[in-house]
């Protein structure tokens, strides 16, 4: 045994020794320590190479996304590959069942609102189930069924990363289809009908796009609350979802002028509030249909951006003016969970009907855009990963 630690002495001191010049005398204690720091470094050397090799054979996750690369037409909406990470400190990973299509969708891709970045996925609404969870993050596990609407913009995907703070629990008794089409059409109700101007029985409402997605639900949300409602509509079916929808008066304006309607309804007296989500063709008309003190509430401009206005305009019967969006009403979580639990409670109890007249599949959002901006659809319109 003696032997044979001398012989593996030597031959390490040996072997150190024809790395360093002759000149160098080694004692045992400091060959001892030279051979245990190398043995060491070597074995970090390997650990690390073995790391290096192993995570470069692991390719990313790709999964399919719409993607604009420049602002224009439906033709701009390409289907592509993306790469998809794993989700950080207070996110979460889900894979998309139903993303609901709204208008602010085109807005983005028209350049009429601005994206962070160029190129971009678009959509502001999804509903799917978690894949994964960030690092320490409590509340959220995977399975969890849950919807977002508003930010982050990236709903176009199969799968997306989403801060756990920007989603909310689905109702099991609400489809996944239902709640996708339902949130932010909802909440933009929920906001317009009980925050920014609170309608209340006996008011008299003028609804703009009355069979539309927004609309639709304003009609119905607004008869609940017992107010009048006066819709307007491009066709005489449109007319018909409309009075199903809680309109008493539906107005077909291409046939007949708004403005005179509403006055021959209202006596000449006007409406307390205007919900004008069409812009340009219709603001002018919309003021004129106002009472004394009466609230013009824009909140979209489907037809074009609207002309300037001259304060004096409001002036002649005090009117007033906003044009708010939902994201400064779901501010804090409070909000967000208030305003999203009224519009599912709505659904649960009946007062909402949700109607999914169209579903396309996500590969086909550049059509779904197109029939949108030609007025080919009505209600809400839902897109669904392919494959779902």
């Amino acid at each position: 045994m003696i032997l044979a630690k001398s012989t593996g002495f030597h031959y390490h001191r040996h072997l150190l020794q024809s790395s360093f010049p002759s000149s160098y005398n080694f004692s045992l204690n400091q060959l001892q320590r030279a051979i245990t720091k190398r043995i060491s470094l070597s074995a970090q050397y390997k650990a690390r190479t073995n790391h290096i090799s192993s995570s470069a054979i692991v390719a990313p996750k790709m999964v399919k996304a719409i993607r604009v690369h420049e602002i224009g037409g439906p033709e701009v909406l390409k289907w592509e590959d993306v790469e998809i990470g794993e989700p950080k400190d207070g996110e979460i990973r889900v894979k998309n069942k139903a993303i609901g299509l709204n208008f602010i969708d085109v807005y983005f891709r028209k350049g009429v609102y601005k994206a962070s970045a160029i190129p971009f996925t678009p959509g502001m609404e999804a509903v799917g189930v978690v894949t994964a969870v960030g690092p320490g993050l409590t509340g959220r596990e995977v399975g969890d069924v849950v919807a977002y609407a508003g930010t982050p913009m990236g709903a176009y995907a199969e799968e997306q990363i989403l801060p756990a703070e920007k989603v909310v629990t689905v109702p099991r008794s609400i489809d996944p289809s239902v709640a996708a089409s339902v949130l932010l059409k909802g909440m933009t109700a929920q906001f317009l009908v009980r925050q920014c101007f609170k309608v209340e029985k006996g008011h008299t409402v003028l609804i703009h796009a009355a069979a539309g997605g927004v609309g639709s639900l304003l009609c119905q949300w607004a008869n609940a609350l017992g107010a009048t409602v006066i819709g307007t509509v491009s066709t005489k079916e449109k007319a018909t979802q409309a009075k199903d929808d809680g309109c008493h008066h539906a107005i077909i304006y291409s046939e007949e002028d708004f403005v005179n309607r509403v006055n021959e309804i209202t006596s000449g007296k006007g409406v307390e509030v205007v919900y004008d989500s069409v812009g340009k063709d219709t603001f002018q008309g919309s003021l004129s249909c106002l009472k004394l003190r009466g609230y013009m509430v824009s909140f979209g401009q489907s037809s074009g951006t609207p002309d300037p206005v001259p304060l004096s305009a409001l002036a002649t019967k005090s009117l007033f003016l906003t044009r708010p969006t939902l994201m400064q009403y779901t501010v804090t979580r409070d909000e967000l969970l208030q305003t999203a639990g009224e519009v599912f409670a709505n659904v649960a109890a009946g007062v909402l009907k949700v109607r999914v007249n169209h579903t396309y599949p996500l590969s086909q959002a550049a059509q779904a855009h197109a029939d949108l901006e030609s007025r080919k659809t009505s209600g809400s319109v839902v897109l669904i990963p392919d494959g779902c």
